[in-house]
């Protein structure tokens, strides 16, 4: 293999942004290299509930924001790529659930909140009843409402193995990324001590941004990040739930995905205020125990004997903004030939890669490489954390 190499667009990061983007470049006839120095997805794809959101957990407090208009088209957008008519051919990918719910647990408020979103939202919801409740939701205890949501759950873990089957041989390992310029101007990346020159170079690593741009003697642009203190549960006797459960503010009490391990049981994976501000002070075992009696208090038919509970930490990586607040869209700043950025949620990743190929084209960016990429050392897949964590 040769000691140099040169591509269109070099890509720091295989987590779900820099491997759909990667994807899009190859399919618009752009030479790619991604590079990862870990595993594919590893960092923060996989930590992920799965949710193609369209908007509607944004406006449970009543009126649409700039979140919930700027996410509305993602749902059929990865509709179209899951069927294999979209912008990628993701027909590889699992879907988990082809909806996700709205769940009031029957309170006062959770009820007002629920009404409240369907109204803001204008019909993107429809209530729900009897055998056409989710599977967890339907057991002669349960009280509440539930709506539907025109909303996926897809399966990161396929999803991940899909997009890498996209890159073909554009994947790349590698550990030591350093700056490569040529009089002063920043030409590529010297990686594992093979330089790659690129007409662009795109940082999409997450939280490993900040140590890319100190290593390229960079400052901006600012990243924050959001911690998360996720709850995992498995065991045989749980049924399949995608909900959001409401409660009295303008955040979901707790969300729930469920996702499949490889003994062929369901794992909760919990979310929500649980695992915000008071679940991130807490220990694993307050954690825990806190989801236990959440659990408790909302599916109390839900016989806890025999689970297995884990917490998993989580840091979301996003462009900082005043207050540490939710960024609306997916974010793409420019200094020169480089260019940085954070889908700030997985189902934002279509939308940031459109701020990329927009770039390309005002840039009058063409395809002009064709790097040779055999033999080169691949990056393995990462593995979710409830295949390590719980028996």
């Amino acid at each position: 293999m040769p000691s140099a190499i040169s591509t269109d667009v070099l890509i720091v990061g295989a987590g779900v942004a820099g491997l759909w983007l990667n994807a899009r470049l190859r399919r618009l006839g752009y030479s790619t290299v991604l590079v990862e120095r870990a595993t594919v997805g590893g960092a923060q794809t996989l930590k992920s509930q799965g949710i193609i959101h369209g908007g509607t957990k944004y406006a449970l407090h009543g009126a649409l924001t700039g979140a919930s208009e700027a996410i509305a088209d993602m749902p059929r957008r990865w509709r179209e790529a899951l069927a294999g008519n979209g912008e990628l051919d993701l027909r590889h990918t699992r879907l988990l659930s082809d909806a996700h719910y709205l769940w009031s647990p029957g309170t006062l408020a959770g009820n007002l909140t629920s009404f409240f979103a369907s109204k803001a939202v204008r019909g993107r919801v429809d209530q729900v009843k009897g055998d056409q409740l989710p599977a967890a939701l339907q057991d002669r205890a349960f009280k509440g409402k539930v709506y539907r949501l025109a909303e996926l759950v897809i399966d990161v873990p396929s999803l991940l193995a899909n997009l890498a089957e996209l890159a073909g041989d554009s994947l790349l390992a590698g550990e030591r990324i350093e700056p490569l310029r040529d009089n002063g101007e920043l030409v590529g990346l010297r990686v594992d001590g093979r330089d790659i020159r690129a007409q662009r170079i795109v940082l999409s690593a997450g939280a490993g941004i900040a140590d890319l741009l100190q290593a390229l003697g960079l400052e901006q642009p600012a990243m924050q990040t959001r911690p998360l203190h996720m709850v995992m549960v498995k065991g045989a006797n749980l049924k399949p739930l995608y909900a959001h459960c409401l409660g009295a503010g303008p955040k979901p009490r707790m969300t729930v995905t469920t996702h499949p391990a490889a003994d062929g049981q369901w794992v909760w994976y919990l979310g929500g205020e649980l695992a915000e501000a008071d679940g991130v002070a807490r220990e694993p075992a307050e954690q825990i125990a806190a989801a236990q009696k959440e659990v408790a208090s909302l599916l109390p038919w839900v016989d806890q004997s025999q689970l297995h509970w884990a917490t998993l930490r989580v840091d979301r990586a996003e462009p900082a903004q005043s207050g540490l607040v939710r960024p609306d869209n997916a974010f793409l700043a420019e200094q020169q030939r480089l260019l940085v950025g954070w889908p700030t949620k997985l189902a934002l990743a279509p939308d940031f890669s459109d701020r990329v190929i927009r770039q390309l084209q005002r840039d009058a960016v063409q395809p002009q490489a064709q790097a040779d990429l055999t033999d080169l050392p691949r990056p393995p897949l990462g593995q979710p954390a409830w295949e390590t964590l719980l028996p």
